[in-house]
């Protein structure tokens, strides 16, 4: 792994009454959604820069409305729920 650092004014972190812990497993979090979603880096990775286990950041994915499923046409999505 490799270390990215972030400078946050501590104004900030007390305006959003977060310590320091916090707000890192925030950003991380933050980071790996975003990896995932705009540059398609796989959910495992993913879950690795967030700090979780896979199926906790399926669950993360899924509270900001993200799916791990992607279809290219509605006929694939049909096949696959044919198979399901």
């Amino acid at each position: 792994m490799c270390q990215i650092a972030l400078e946050i004014p501590e104004a900030v972190l007390y305006d959003i009454k977060m310590s320091k812990l916090e707000a890192t497993a925030e950003i991380r979090k933050m980071v790996a959604l975003q990896y995932y979603v705009k540059h398609g880096v796989s959910l495992g990775y993913c879950a690795a820069i967030a700090g979780m286990d896979k199926e906790d950041f399926i669950h993360y994915l899924g509270d900001n409305k993200i799916s791990i499923y992607q279809f290219d046409d509605k006929e694939e999505f049909l096949e696959e729920m044919r198979n399901a």
